[in-house]
């Protein structure tokens, strides 16, 4: 385990690439997918950039001498979000990543990823009405197993709080049982669905 300082800040715009990259190597059920992606580019432009990018005061990272080392990407309303995806960020993906042919040479993750630019996955009402913010957090291996991810998920958590949202969720495939135990471990809950991991989190009554 290294005892490397770390320090937790607020995202800046110089830090896309970074977060992008840490996308990339996390973005096989938490592992390094850098063989799985022709363009090393598209898991950070469906699963991080538009957070990034779009409400960036909800973005922060985890630094250390070696640089950014993780990250935890949020939104506060995320029919509103999903709306600004599809006039502003998704077309230009979807002219530059068109849909592959069924029997295109694709690795499972590059054909999910492209999937989702096409019919990206809409937050049901149900889970909205309750749990209206979301987020993603991406921890690099050095990062992991020293508290880090839970002060990244604790920072963002207030700073929804001081925003008024009474609830956040996060998805988590069905293959990635680590991730699934560390937000069981943070004080998230499991909310009833198929397909996906839903994990959800009370703000109104979490204490803060």
């Amino acid at each position: 385990m290294s005892s490397d300082p770390v320090r937790i800040r607020g995202f800046r715009p110089h830090d896309l690439d970074d977060v992008y990259r840490i996308c990339l190597l996390t973005a096989d059920n938490g592992q390094d997918a850098t063989s799985l992606f022709s363009d090393p580019r598209l898991p950070g432009h469906v699963y991080a950039g538009p957070y990034a990018i779009f409400e960036p005061s909800l973005a922060f990272v985890a630094e250390d001498s070696q640089g950014v080392c993780g990250y935890v990407l949020g939104t506060l309303d995320s029919h509103a979000f999903e709306r600004r995806l599809e006039r502003d960020w998704w077309p230009a993906l979807r002219a530059a990543y068109p849909e592959p042919d069924p029997g295109a040479a694709l690795s499972a993750p590059e054909r999910y990823a492209i999937h989702d630019i096409h019919h990206p996955w809409g937050t049901a009402d149900e889970l909205a009405s309750r749990f209206p913010s979301h987020l993603h957090i991406d921890l690099l291996p050095r990062l992991q197993r020293r508290g880090f991810g839970r002060q990244l998920i604790e920072m963002m958590t207030a700073a929804l709080r001081e925003r008024g949202s009474r609830g956040v969720h996060l998805l988590v495939g069905h293959g990635n049982r680590r991730a699934a135990g560390f937000y069981r471990h943070v004080g998230f809950t499991e909310f009833p669905a198929t397909g996906l991991h839903i994990f959800t989190m009370d703000l109104a009554s979490t204490p803060g």
